[in-house]
């Protein structure tokens, strides 16, 4: 079964950076366009960056210039590096393969990420 495992999250203060980790098990990275998603209270789950195999990358407006996603297939991990922190970054944020997103059953736990005024 796949599985996605997002760690690294924590209370960080307005302006300071966190980075967070993905990691697969059951299954390995190297074929997938993998993303980054986020769910704030009372909100939508969004998608906040992604990578595709070929390593090129987009980001959303809300982070473009802050926040850096990488890949490392041969750990099987891929990363989400976020700096300059706002209040508004505050959610759980999710790692998923790009074409699963829209299945229920295929999110992990997700990581929270707090970033206090």
């Amino acid at each position: 079964q796949v599985r996605f495992v997002e760690s690294g999250g924590g209370l960080v203060q307005a302006g300071g950076s966190l980075g967070l980790s993905c990691t697969a098990s059951g299954t390995t990275f190297n074929n997938r366009h993998m993303g980054w998603y986020r769910q704030a209270p009372g909100k939508q789950r969004e998608l906040v960056a992604r990578i595709r195999t070929g390593g090129i990358t987009y980001y959303a407006d809300s982070v473009k210039g802050r926040f850096t996603i990488s890949r490392d297939n041969a750990k099987n991990t891929m990363y989400l590096q976020m700096n300059s922190l706002k209040p508004e970054d505050t959610a759980v944020y999710y790692c998923n393969d790009i074409a699963l997103a829209t299945i229920v059953g295929t999110w992990g736990q997700g990581t929270q990420v707090t970033v206090s005024s």
